[in-house]
């Protein structure tokens, strides 16, 4: 992944779905290189998004634009081969979903997307140890999954200072990403903390101007990057 760091990731679950693709442009047009894509089935979590067909017409806006596809949903192993094929650049899983963790990020990247694992605010990040060496990217939520909207939980901090030190002890390269509760007031000392991928969706898309509120975000974080 060639993207200079942090990154802000603007999440479409926030976006007004009537203006999706005018929203989805504006978040482009203010610099956005990611677009975080949240996926829900009704039963991992208590909420329904969208599919496979959002992804791809939101990916058709900007063949430069990264689509980074997060599932939210029992079962992945069932529809990664339709979201790759919509377009996603990179695919992240819950731990707490997959029984066979190593089997679907080899089933991801078997399909060329890159490779995600995630995990729940009560979910330690000593479970993925084992794989660390597999994935490029692992994300900490940093609210309960289900809904936009939610308070950022503060303790998130320390589990990015222990997912940092098992990067190094691990010798591995895969980024930290954060998802949830992320805006102007936290943004910084989030990314100041060490995480490389910023989501953001009510604090983008909730902005009257959704393309200055991306480059004012972004320019936070260029920030962060040049201290």
């Amino acid at each position: 992944m060639n993207f200079s760091l942090p990154i802000l990731a603007p999440s479409i679950l926030a976006a007004d779905k009537a203006q999706l693709g005018v929203q989805v442009q504006a978040a482009l047009d203010g610099g956005a290189q990611w677009i975080h894509c949240d996926i829900m089935d009704g039963h991992f979590v208590p909420n329904i998004s969208f599919g496979p067909d959002v992804v791809g017409a939101v990916s058709r806006i900007s063949d430069e634009a990264f689509m980074d596809v997060h599932l939210m949903i029992e079962n992945p192993d069932q529809y990664i081969e339709a979201f790759c094929d919509a377009g996603a650049n990179l695919i992240s899983v819950h731990v707490e979903t997959c029984v066979h963790l190593h089997r679907t990020l080899q089933l991801i990247r078997s399909h060329g997307a890159l490779t995600g694992v995630v995990l729940n605010p009560a979910t330690t990040v000593y479970q993925i140890e084992p794989i660390l060496q597999e994935v490029d990217l692992v994300l900490l939520m940093s609210v309960n999954p289900g809904f936009g909207g939610q308070q950022f939980i503060p303790s998130t901090l320390s589990k990015v200072q222990e997912l940092v030190e098992l990067r190094e002890l691990n010798d591995a390269s895969f980024l930290i990403q954060i998802d949830g509760g992320v805006n102007s007031k936290n943004i910084t000392e989030i990314a100041e903390a060490g995480v490389d991928v910023l989501v953001a969706g009510n604090a983008v898309f909730s902005a009257e101007d959704i393309a200055a509120k991306v480059a004012e975000l972004q320019e936070r974080l260029d920030q962060v990057q040049g201290e």
